[in-house]
């Protein structure tokens, strides 16, 4: 169980918000159905999930760097938002590539707003010269899958609405290049990047070019979350759902042209990640993609502690900002 871990235990059918019960009441061994990583499952329908503190924080301008950032509405129904960052402009007359960021915590935690995404994705947009998106999308229980992929792809048709400069967005209208789009997530979020990059090979995004797909530490079907997924994707397809695990179809037709792939050494998704690049250069996908493998290493090392693995989590944000910057 994570540190710092609270518990909401309520009814699957029933908003979190408004039916809360002690822990006391949820932990007779004998009423658990189903015990996943993230959450426990009782036979009374009730859900008791692990979540650990998430610290929310506005966004600002930042005096050191330059960045500037902003809360955005994409949807009113369903409720989907985001947070856009700005680089210090410098050249008013130079378009900035534009990257969409998903934000990882296992399809059931986490937030864009919180202060390590926010972060994270701030110092991306300094060192790459980058406009970012970085959206909030649903999560379960009060939106089970696939709302997480849904809201994530009207995130991104939302950026494509400002292809001919006259968006709700003043920065995107002003200084976004759209033919230098970019799709990035990590852990849950590097599976919800490879599902909207698959998505556009498919269907296509009018305006918009994507040019690459950053996946940090995707989940990925063949681990012990596969049930866990299942189990949040009530309208799922088996195991061989191709959300998690990509049929050779789907990667053939990415619609990007570059693929960068990390993969944690110390972590239970690591094979999985690597199987991903396997098969995508298995497949008859024409474009480049790359594996880096960060030996040692756990999971989101570079959100969790970066601090504790200070050159590694620079190692890793120098990778992402050059798979950007790269001509």
């Amino acid at each position: 169980m994570a540190k710092n871990a609270y518990f909401f235990v309520f009814p699957t059918n029933t908003p979190s918000s408004s039916y809360f019960t002690s822990l006391e009441m949820a932990t007779k061994e004998e009423e658990v159905l189903h015990e996943f990583h993230f959450f426990r499952v009782y036979k009374d329908g009730r859900l008791q999930m692990f979540r650990p503190q998430v610290e929310k924080i506005p966004p600002y301008d930042d005096p050191v760097t330059g960045v500037r950032s902003k809360d955005v509405v994409i949807s009113t129904d369903p409720p989907v938002s985001a947070r856009i960052f700005l680089p210090n402009i410098t050249d008013p007359n130079r378009k900035l590539p534009v990257l969409l960021y998903v934000h990882g915590g296992g399809f059931c935690m986490m937030s864009a707003f919180s202060a390590v995404f926010h972060n994270f994705v701030s110092t991306v947009v300094a060192q790459a010269n980058v406009i970012a998106v970085s959206v909030e999308y649903g999560l379960f229980p009060d939106r089970p899958i696939p709302a997480c992929y849904e809201d994530s792809w009207a995130a991104l048709q939302w950026i494509a609405s400002h292809a001919g400069r006259n968006g709700s967005d003043p920065w995107l209208n002003e200084y976004a290049d759209f033919h230098r789009v970019f799709v990035a997530g990590d852990s849950a979020g590097g599976n919800i990047t490879h599902t909207l990059v698959s998505r556009v090979g498919k269907l296509g995004l009018l305006g918009v070019k994507v040019v690459g797909a950053i996946l940090v530490h995707p989940i990925f079907g063949g681990t012990k979350d596969d049930y866990m997924w299942l189990y949040m994707c009530p309208e799922n397809r088996g195991l061989d759902d191709p959300r998690m695990k990509p049929t050779a179809e789907d990667l053939a037709k990415l619609g990007c042209e570059r693929v960068l792939l990390f993969a944690a050494e110390n972590d239970h998704l690591f094979n999985s990640g690597r199987n991903y690049i396997t098969e995508l250069k298995k497949s008859r996908w024409v474009g480049s993609s790359e594996l880096v493998e960060n030996l040692g290493l756990e999971h989101c090392f570079h959100l969790i502690k970066p601090h504790q693995e200070e050159e590694k989590t620079r190692e890793l944000i120098h990778k992402f900002v050059s798979f950007i910057k790269q001509d």
